[in-house]
């Protein structure tokens, strides 16, 4: 009786332990997409980080979500509504808000609010969670909406309107916003203008909620550059910018105020390439060590570059096929043992093993089926 008893024990006990190491090496995987085809909006799968194993979980109806964020306490997700609406007295795109059931993956509609201009491409939120800053592409504003206590948003209380344009037709008649980038220590926002050539540089008075003016208000790029997305090192030393329009990567020193500081700019194409170019995202990997880029037009590749620790440049260090067409949002998993591709125009996103130590990808085989993927998030499993 009592060899019964702890043979139950012992059972038990391994049984709990394989729902705790379950538990820590899972992951829900939060997808935008566009929803011209067959996509319904938001879609949630569970994704292991250590095998690459993945199963759907649950989906939520929204227009064109074709950029997430995530609150800081994960218990919400915000999406774009990349559309430019016709309303009672403006012509605008929306923010969405969403609760998100961490136990069971659960998306629920809260609200939605203009989001100050047409077509807005990024959202992002800020490290209380009780501001977000979205972008409009189209009309080349920037806006910001409060947060109330139950997830929900405010109507935008600043909308601020970029003005210009740059050397390339049709891509740069006017400003189109690209992306709302917060700094690590939530004090400067940084926002790549393509139609501009610009990123402009915001001081964020988190009391008020308010955008100001840096007292170095914005870093030019090259003429045509057509700056996209940007990312910073953990270290908060230094920027990396993606140019959408040559493909180049342009990397600034962070400077006291929040400047950004040139001091390399290289291509983050393949070295013999010379198709159409359409560079899209960056990311430096989670241990600072590598900066990888996404790059559409006829390249549909990943750039794959090391980080100098001591000066933040990089090196190139190899290119790897997508797998797919119209590569555009990519992102490492929480352990960094795998790096996803959204792969936009072939309908999957595809999955990689990462080596931690050459940077290099691999091909696992394994895809999550998806029509119109463009956006990659990370909750955490409870």
């Amino acid at each position: 009786m009592r060899k019964s008893i702890l043979i139950f024990l012992l059972l038990s006990l391994s049984f709990s332990l394989s729902l705790c190491s379950q538990k820590t090496n899972d992951q829900f995987l939060v997808i935008g997409t566009y929803t011209s085809d067959k996509s319904d909006g938001i879609y949630v799968y569970r994704f292991n980080t250590e095998t690459g194993e993945n199963s759907f979980v649950s989906s939520v109806k929204t227009s064109n979500p074709s950029f997430l964020a995530i609150s800081p306490n994960k218990k919400f997700v915000y999406a774009v509504n990349e559309d430019a609406d016709s309303t009672r007295f403006t012509v605008t795109g929306h923010i969405a808000a969403f609760s998100f059931n961490k136990i069971t993956g659960q998306l629920t509609f809260i609200n939605k609010q203009e989001s100050g201009g047409k077509h807005p491409c990024y959202v992002s939120v800020d490290k209380t969670g009780k501001w977000i800053f979205a972008g409009n592409y189209s009309s080349g504003s920037l806006a910001v909406l409060p947060v109330k206590s139950n997830g929900s948003l405010d109507s935008a209380t600043q909308v601020i309107q970029h003005e210009g344009s740059s050397v390339v037709a049709g891509r740069q008649d006017e400003p189109h916003v690209h992306a709302t980038f917060l700094s690590p220590d939530n004090k400067m926002l940084y926002v790549p203008d393509l139609g501009i050539d610009k990123v402009m540089i915001y001081n964020f008075d988190l009391k008020k909620g308010k955008l100001k003016e840096a007292t170095y208000p914005f870093v030019m790029t090259e003429p045509g550059a057509g700056p996209r997305h940007i990312d910073i090192h953990p270290n908060g030393k230094y920027a990396y910018l993606m140019e959408e329009l040559t493909g180049s990567v342009s990397v600034y020193r962070i400077t006291k105020g929040g400047y950004l500081d040139l001091i390399q700019n290289i291509s983050g194409l393949p070295r013999d390439f010379t198709g159409i170019v359409g560079s899209a995202d960056i990311h430096v990997s989670p241990d600072g060590k590598f900066l990888y880029c996404s790059n559409r037009g006829e390249s549909n590749t990943i750039g794959i570059f090391s980080i100098n620790k001591s000066n933040g440049q990089l090196q190139w260090i190899d290119h790897q096929s997508t797998l797919g067409k119209t590569p555009r949002n990519f992102n490492f998993d929480p352990s960094g043992n795998f790096l996803l591709v959204a792969n936009q125009n072939s309908d999957e996103i595809v999955i990689f093993k990462r080596d931690k130590q050459t940077g290099l990808l691999t091909d696992t085989g394994k895809r999550i089926n998806v029509s119109k993927p463009v956006c990659l998030k990370w909750i955490d499993v409870e």
